[in-house]
């Protein structure tokens, strides 16, 4: 398996790419790393499963070139750019090199599934990038691409990994979760690409529903 980590210097990244190189589930994949500064992750380039690419979404060229070959990429930042120029980027590039599965990072609130106080205060603080959030999500979903939308709790960084999905048409059960958690979603996925297949995944800790403020 070929995964393609795009923002490869995330926080969410950089737990996923840990656990690959370091779990026996994960010996047969080989990473990609795009990111715009290599030096970051020059740490994880001396793995020979590893190579590392200086590039960024916007770069059509280096992306192409990093998506060629892959099984699966994960996109692991949430397209803010006003043309949403990063969501196309990726599909055109996936497009052009047979590649069918990606995992992309998004936020909540896309479809008003979050209830109650919580729900109106979230809206209120990502309304400046609602709407791409929303179009990235629904361009993937128009794309013919095998893709899972991420919606992501509003983050902390506890070590215990506990969340729950919800689906595109359930309400949004939680306010927060760890980065562990998302992490591991990924990893499942990776794990098993059917996962999340053609759906839009919320992910938080059940144990935050109610709250009317993230927990962190």
């Amino acid at each position: 398996m070929k995964l393609l980590i795009a923002a490869a210097n995330g926080q969410i990244a950089r737990i996923v790419e840990d656990r690959i190189l370091n779990e026996s589930t994960f010996d047969d994949v080989e990473l990609t790393l795009l990111l715009r500064n290599s030096q970051r992750l020059s740490n994880l380039a001396k793995d020979n499963r590893v190579t590392v690419v200086e590039g960024s979404l916007d770069n059509e060229s280096v992306l192409n070139k990093a998506v060629a070959g892959q099984d699966m990429v994960f996109v692991a930042v949430v397209d803010h750019t006003s043309n949403n120029a990063w969501t196309k980027n990726v599909i055109t590039a996936m497009k052009e090199n047979g590649v069918q599965r990606v995992i992309f990072t998004n936020i909540l609130g896309l479809y008003d599934e979050v209830p109650g106080e919580f729900g109106r205060w979230n809206k209120q603080s990502v309304m400046s990038g609602l709407q791409a959030a929303i179009n990235s999500d629904k361009l993937l979903e128009e794309s013919g691409l095998d893709y899972t939308t991420l919606r992501l709790p509003w983050l902390n960084d506890r070590d215990e990994v506990k969340y729950v999905l919800t689906h595109r048409n359930d309400q949004y059960n939680g306010v927060s979760g760890s980065r562990q958690s998302i992490a591991d979603v990924v990893l499942k996925i990776v794990a098993d690409p059917t996962v999340g297949s053609k759906d839009s995944l919320g992910i938080a800790d059940p144990a935050t529903q109610g709250e009317d403020r993230p927990v962190y």
